[in-house]
C-alpha cells in the first residue's frame, strides 16, 4: 500500500511516535525512580532504552509489512485466528482507553496547581483537554499529524529549556553513593521505566495512512527512540545530579526541577509541558482508537455502523464517536471515584501488557524465520510474556474483556447470522488464508 500522494510523511510519523511514548511519565517518573534507586536510577534508563528497541523494531517490521488500521488485533487475525483478534481489539479499544482520563486528569492537576486555581475546577479542565485532540482528528489523520508536530515541537523545547535552567545546579556529589539501595532498587525502578517506554504499538494503527509505510515506519520508530530515549536519560541526570537525594521527595519533581534555575519561567515551563503532554497524548491515542474501532466494526467485532473511515484516507467519525462515548464512561467513573487514577492505571496496563504479548507472539509467526525482525519479535516476546507474569495481581479486566471475546466467538457459532442474500456469514476468518510476507 503505498500513499505517495499523501498521508503521513516522516516529520508527522516521527511526531506522533514520540508523543505517544514521551508521555505523563515525564511529569512523575525521574522522580520516582530517583527514590526507588537513587544516582543508579540512570543505569535503569539506560537499560529500558535497550528493551525497547526489540519492542519498537519489531512493531515497526509489522506495521511496515502489514499496514492495516487494526494493528496488533489485524496481526493476532492473520497469525492466530479471529477469537485472539477480537481479544487483542477489545483490550485496547475498551482497556487501554480507561488511560486516557488519567492523562487528562494529571495535566489538569499539574496546571490546576502552577496557576493556583482551585481543584474543584480540575474536572472542568480535564474534560476541556479532550476538544482539541477530538476536533484534529474529525477532520483526519493528516490534521492531526500536524497538530502532533507542533505539540511535540513545542513540548521538546519546553524539555530543553527545563534541562537548561537546572543543568547549572548538578553537583558531583549528588551522584554518591551511586547504589544507595543495590541492584534492586535498580530493578524497580526499571519497571517504572517501562511504562515510560510504552506506546510503540499506537502506529501500528495508522501505518496504512502513510506515504511509504515500508520506508517511514521503521525510520520514524528509529528516529523516536533516540529522541525519546535521549529526553528520559538527560532528565534522569538532570534530575539526580540536581535534586540528590530530594529529586523524590516532591509531588511534582519537574516542578522542582524547573524552579532552580528560575521559580517564575520555571513554574510556567512545566504548566506548559504538562498541558502539551495531555493534549499531544490523547491526539496521538486518539487517531489508533479510532482507526481500530472502524476496523473491528469492518470484521463485524462491533456493530458494521462503525466501520466507515477503516480505509486508508478515510475519516473513522462514527468509529471516533464510539471512542468519545468510552472516554466519558470513564471519566464518569473516575469522577465518581473522587479522581483517584490507581484503578484506571491497572486497568489500562494490563490490557497494555496483554496486548503486546500477543502482538510479539503473532510477529514471531507472521516474519520470516530467522530474519533481524524475527529474532528481535522473539526476543521481545520472551520480555513481554515475563512483565505479563510481573503484572499478574491486575489482569483481572483483561481477563474479562477476553471472557467477551470468547463469548462472541461461541455466540457466532451457535448462532450464525445470514447475509442479506441468504448466505450465512463466515463464523471466523481463517488465519491461513493471509499470506506471510518476508
Amino acid at each position: 500500500m503505498n500513499h505517495k500522494g499523501g498521508g503521513l510523511g516522516l516529520v508527522q510519523g516521527t511526531a506522533l511516535y514520540v508523543a505517544s511514548v514521551l508521555g505523563t511519565g515525564l511529569l512523575v517518573l525521574p522522580g520516582l525512580a530517583a527514590e526507588v534507586a537513587g544516582p543508579a536510577s540512570i543505569l535503569a534508563v539506560i537499560a529500558v532504552i535497550g528493551l525497547s528497541i526489540p519492542l519498537a523494531g519489531t512493531f515497526a517490521a509489522l506495521a511496515a509489512r502489514y499496514p492495516d488500521p487494526g494493528g496488533v488485533a489485524s496481526y493476532a487475525r492473520r497469525a492466530l485466528g479471529g477469537t485472539m483478534a477480537r481479544m487483542t481489539g477489545y483490550w485496547f479499544m475498551f482497556g487501554v482507553a480507561a488511560g486516557a482520563p488519567v492523562v487528562a486528569v494529571l495535566g489538569a492537576e499539574y496546571v490546576a496547581a502552577i496557576a493556583a486555581i482551585d481543584r474543584s475546577m480540575v474536572p472542568v479542565l480535564a474534560a476541556s483537554f479532550f476538544l482539541p485532540p477530538f476536533a484534529a482528528n474529525a477532520f483526519g489523520v493528516r490534521v492531526a499529524g500536524w497538530m502532533q508536530f507542533v505539540l511535540t515541537a513545542l513540548l521538546l523545547a519546553v524539555v530543553v529549556s527545563v534541562v537548561a535552567l537546572a543543568a547549572p545546579a548538578v553537583e558531583p556529589q549528588n551522584f554518591e553513593p551511586f547504589l544507595p539501595h543495590g541492584w534492586a532498587g535498580v530493578g524497580t525502578a526499571i519497571s517504572l521505566f517501562v511504562w515510560a517506554f510504552a506506546g510503540w504499538e499506537v502506529g501500528t494503527h495508522i501505518s496504512g495512512e502513510f506515504r511509504d509505510p515500508r520506508r517511514i515506519i521503521p525510520l520514524a520508530t528509529a528516529i523516536a527512540l533516540v529522541i525519546t530515549g535521549a529526553c528520559y536519560l538527560v532528565l534522569q541526570i538532570v534530575t539526580v545530579g540536581a535534586l540528590g537525594p530530594a529529586a523524590g521527595e516532591g509531588q511534582v519533581p519537574l516542578l522542582d526541577l524547573a524552579r532552580l534555575g528560575s521559580p517564575v519561567v520555571g513554574a510556567a515551563a512545566v504548566g506548559a509541558i504538562a498541558g502539551i503532554v495531555a493534549l499531544g497524548v490523547l491526539n496521538a491515542y486518539l487517531a489508533a482508537f479510532a482507526k481500530l474501532g472502524a476496523s473491528l466494526a469492518e470484521n463485524r467485532d462491533l456493530p458494521r455502523w462503525f466501520a466507515k473511515g477503516a480505509e486508508s484516507g478515510g475519516v473513522p467519525r462514527r468509529a471516533l464517536a464510539l471512542t468519545g462515548g468510552v472516554f466519558a464512561i470513564w471519566f464518569a467513573l473516575m469522577l465518581a471515584s473522587d479522581l483517584d487514577l490507581t484503578g484506571f492505571i491497572l486497568v489500562h496496563t494490563s490490557c497494555m501488557v496483554s496486548i503486546y504479548a500477543v502482538g510479539m507472539i503473532a510477529a514471531v509467526r507472521l516474519l520470516r524465520r530467522g530474519t533481524a525482525g524475527w529474532w528481535l519479535a522473539l526476543v521481545a516476546a520472551v520480555l513481554c510474556l515475563a512483565l505479563v507474569a510481573l503484572a499478574w495481581a491486575s489482569l483481572l479486566p483483561a481477563v474479562a474483556l477476553a471472557l467477551a471475546a470468547v463469548a462472541v466467538t461461541v455466540w457466532r457459532r451457535i448462532r450464525p447470522r445470514k447475509t442479506h442474500a441468504g448466505r450465512a456469514d463466515i463464523v471466523e476468518p481463517d488465519p491461513r488464508a493471509a499470506s506471510i510476507e518476508s
